[in-house]
């Protein structure tokens, strides 16, 4: 009777049908299995870490009923993951998303007892299949407090540094994994082709060989594959590794105007070389999964797009791992949003999406696919290679037999070596733009730390949460002491002599500069307030007013050290020639502070290059080296030295396609 009402789509109460379909379920697995296995004297074939994973994956899936498998392709949000629902619809996985992790008094252990009850619940179940729970850890274990929260990817583009990459991947798995956590919705491996895209700074660079170099954090995270791993196939390693996502495939740095998750225009040869090469690295090394982009390419979706979906990644790539879809994917398909949900639903699976972050309106999704299939609309084929390549990563991620979280692991978060990590990151991805001679002598960094008196001036000079941007503790970022960290005064009272007087004044007027005449020289620190997403696309792309006032008071009065933080270039061509000196920081995380003072002092020398052109106008834009007209402030690879060894030269270190510039101070 109530295969007939689902035959006809009438779902009047999911719950009643879920239940009835449990009883169903369990009388078709008591037939089909042996009486060993019934009265639990052996365990099933895919219960045994002995048998080969694929074999598992096999034992399994044959067990399956079309709602269990919906449900391991259903991803909710947290905050719906009752004990019930995890039961009742035999889901696969949760998350939480930007604004719904637990809140900043959450302690580790806490966040541990959260997803340890959310798998009891699954493990509970006829199969007894995990969850897998999935955070954006996109720069460290971001949304936990006290967490390390390393560079965005812009900078860590700008530090060049494949092995820093795979530090950092493995100090961010320990630290999600000590939350009991398996997987990260990371690394973006977008290209960035215009910095009016408000995500450009989840991006690594311009350069499509910069981003493939940078795309080594899949190995910190998920771990180093043997040397004779299949292609494709995805692999996770033992204890403090995690799930690695590449994302978001594909296009989503090109768009038309930099705008967020509008149209890529280009040919497929010219799309494959930008923006698809990257996938090829991370599929070597073994990612797991895959994150559709809410972008287009030349008009289709690409949450339905069979053609590079299926075709070409799993087919004739070979990606085995499974690919889901961005927060509430299948909803943006169409404007308005979930305005033709279920044919949306259809076009994505049969696109070759697997597993779908809902997040919220799970029964929606189960019924109209449940439907689909009975229908015919949605072949059972699909479904089961979407259920099979979920399963598969499963079983290589050792979750099913281990799913608990391992409490040995609860001290990494923010553990001390992590933050000398982090401090490390900061200073290589520092690139020194000007240092001007002070009254034809010596130049203006690295600077005097026995200067008897300096003043520190900014927005951003003092405020945690603006130099760790978005996707901080928020979804968007905030200010304020968001986090634990160090910043960017604190680490320059840390380094300065006992002697030196270090005064701070967040906006000086210039009464304040001309009544304090004796600075032995200044900092000013200013740039972009956190943004995310959407949120952050401008067209504009200057900085606040009130930065700008800072700069024209404080470099027209006294020798000054300008630092940029912010996710892209920004303007600052009118500004540049009262600048003694110029440091574009991007967004440096929790232990900016410590990093910034080590280089600027004079402990390190700069290594960081720009990832990015920074552009003279924004009517230039888009503008990315090799362009025809290109005449940027500073081309993409330009970084300047201090020459604190003789032996040292300022020089541009770049990536294959980076051009040669005679950089000058």
């Amino acid at each position: 009777m109530k295969f007939v009402v689902v035959a006809n789509g009438v779902f009047n109460d999911l719950s009643a049908l879920s239940s009835l379909l449990f009883l169903i379920v369990t009388a078709v697995a008591l037939a089909t299995t042996t009486q060993a296995e019934q009265f639990g004297v052996i365990d099933p074939p895919y219960k045994d870490p002995t048998v080969p994973v694929e074999d598992r994956v096999s034992d399994l899936l044959s067990r399956m009923q079309l709602l269990e498998k919906i449900g391991q392709m259903s991803q909710i949000d947290r905050s719906f993951a009752s004990p019930d629902v995890l039961q009742n619809f035999f889901i696969g996985s949760v998350l939480n998303g930007g604004e719904s992790a637990p809140s900043t008094d959450t302690t580790v252990s806490e966040w541990a007892d959260m997803i340890d009850g959310f798998q009891r619940s699954a493990l509970s179940t006829r199969l007894g299949i995990p969850i897998i729970y999935g955070t954006d850890a996109v720069h460290g274990h971001n949304n936990v407090y006290g967490a390390t929260v390393f560079p965005h990817n812009i900078g860590l583009g700008a530090a060049r540094d494949e092995n820093l990459m795979v530090r950092i991947g493995m100090a961010t798995a320990l630290e999600i994994r000590a939350t009991g956590i398996p997987y990260t919705f990371a690394p973006c491996i977008a290209v960035c082709r215009d910095p009016r895209w408000g995500r450009c700074y989840e991006s690594y660079g311009e350069d499509t060989e910069l981003v493939r170099k940078m795309s080594k954090i899949i190995l910190g995270l998920q771990g180093v594959p043997p040397h004779n791993h299949t292609y494709g196939y995805p692999f996770v390693g033992t204890g403090g590794n995690v799930m690695a996502c590449a994302k978001h495939y594909a296009g989503d740095g090109g768009t038309e105007g930099g705008v967020n998750e509008f149209n890529t225009v280009a040919s497929y040869p010219e799309f494959f070389k930008i923006h698809m090469k990257p996938y090829l690295d991370a599929l070597a090394m073994g990612v797991s999964t895959v994150m559709a982009s809410y972008s287009s390419w030349n008009g289709v979706k690409m949450h339905a797009n069979e053609f590079l979906l299926t075709r070409v990644l799993k087919q004739q790539l070979g990606f085995q791992g499974f690919i889901i879809t961005d927060w509430e994917g299948i909803d943006r398909m169409t404007s308005p949003p979930g305005s033709d949900y279920k044919n949306s639903v259809k076009a994505a699976i049969n696109a070759g999406i697997d597993m779908v972050m809902i997040p919220t309106n799970y029964k929606r999704f189960i019924e109209d696919l449940a439907e689909l299939v009975l229908r015919g609309e949605v072949p059972m084929d699909r479904i089961d290679d979407a259920v099979r390549r979920i399963l598969r990563v499963k079983f290589i991620s050792g979750i099913f037999d281990q799913p608990m979280a391992d409490r040995s692991l609860l001290g990494m978060v923010g553990h001390e070596k992590h933050r000398e990590l982090g401090r490390e990151a900061v200073r290589k991805s520092l690139v020194l733009l000007r240092n001007q001679k002070i009254h034809n002598k010596r130049k203006m960094l690295p600077l005097n730390r026995k200067a008897p008196k300096i003043l520190v001036a900014g927005t951003h000079a003092n405020n945690i949460g603006y130099q760790c941007g978005g996707w901080t503790i928020s979804w968007a970022g905030k200010s304020g002491n968001t986090t634990i960290g160090t910043t960017i005064l604190e680490g320059i009272k840390s380094k300065v002599s006992k002697g030196t007087q270090v005064v701070f004044e967040e906006k000086p007027d210039q009464q304040f500069i001309d009544n304090n005449s004796d600075f032995s020289y200044a900092i000013v620190v200013v740039g972009e307030p956190p943004y995310v997403e959407s949120l952050g696309d401008n067209k504009e792309l200057t900085l606040p007013a009130d930065g700008v006032e800072t700069i024209q008071n404080v470099c027209e009065k006294l020798k000054c050290l300008v630092i940029v933080v912010s996710g892209r270039p920004v303007v600052i061509e009118p500004y540049v020639e009262m600048m003694d000196a110029l440091v574009a920081a991007w967004l440096p995380g929790s232990e900016a502070g410590k990093g910034i003072a080590d280089v600027i002092f004079g402990d390190y020398d700069f290594h960081g290059k720009l990832p990015r052109t920074w552009f003279r106008r924004v009517d230039q834009l888009p503008m990315n080296w090799g362009d025809l007209n290109y005449d940027p402030l500073y081309p993409f690879g330009y970084g300047l030295k201090m020459n604190l060894s003789r032996r040292s030269k300022p020089r541009i270190i770049p990536s294959s396609s980076t051009p040669k510039s005679s950089a000058s101070s």
